[in-house]
């Protein structure tokens, strides 16, 4: 059987624009944009989240009825959580390069960018084969994570890859002899 995830990244945080490495403030401009997004999806047999307020905020504005999915949730940021990414280059630079570099690096203490990969692989490997077609809000992050392990592209490829706050990413799995493989 085939397993069609359409992957919807979370509205954005507040209205400054600046990245926030956690769950922060919700501007109305992308509830609404999220309300407006609703109207044109598609419908789904499933429709889960992420466990974060901006996944949830997100379902909310689409009109959506989700299950939680804890395995969905954001990267630990560890000691970085709550900040932005400017002000974690300005007083980390080296540990900040580094964690943009190399995938197994944690100067933040908290996941690294393969842990990350590994556990939504996992998460992904697990769905049952008759999921059908599945609506997945989640983070940015996580969304990256599916597609590295869909495109089988190394997990170096983790940053080059973008996903704007209300894009969607659509990956499918077709089983076959060896497995589950995803596209």
């Amino acid at each position: 059987m085939t397993i069609c995830l359409t992957l919807l990244c979370a509205i954005a945080g507040d209205d400054t624009g600046e990245a926030i490495l956690d769950d922060g403030v919700l501007n109305e401009r992308g509830l609404s944009e999220a309300g407006a997004t609703g109207a044109v999806l598609p419908r789904y047999s499933v429709a889960v989240r992420a466990p974060s307020t901006r996944c949830a905020r997100t379902a909310h504005a689409l009109a959506l009825k989700t299950t939680l999915e804890p395995a969905l949730h954001d990267f630990d940021y560890g000691k970085w959580r709550g900040r932005t990414a400017a002000e974690v280059a300005a007083t980390d630079p080296y540990g900040f390069s580094v964690w943009l570099t190399d995938p197994d690096a944690k100067p933040h203490g908290g996941e690294t960018v393969r842990q990350l990969c590994q556990r939504i692989t996992r998460w992904l490997n697990s769905l049952p084969p008759d999921t059908g077609r599945a609506l997945v809000i989640t983070e940015p992050a996580v969304a990256r994570a599916a597609l590295v392990h869909a495109l089988s592209a190394p997990v170096r490829a983790f940053w080059h890859l973008e996903v704007p706050p209300l894009s969607t990413v659509c990956v499918a799995s077709c089983a076959g002899r060896g497995g589950a493989h995803w596209s």
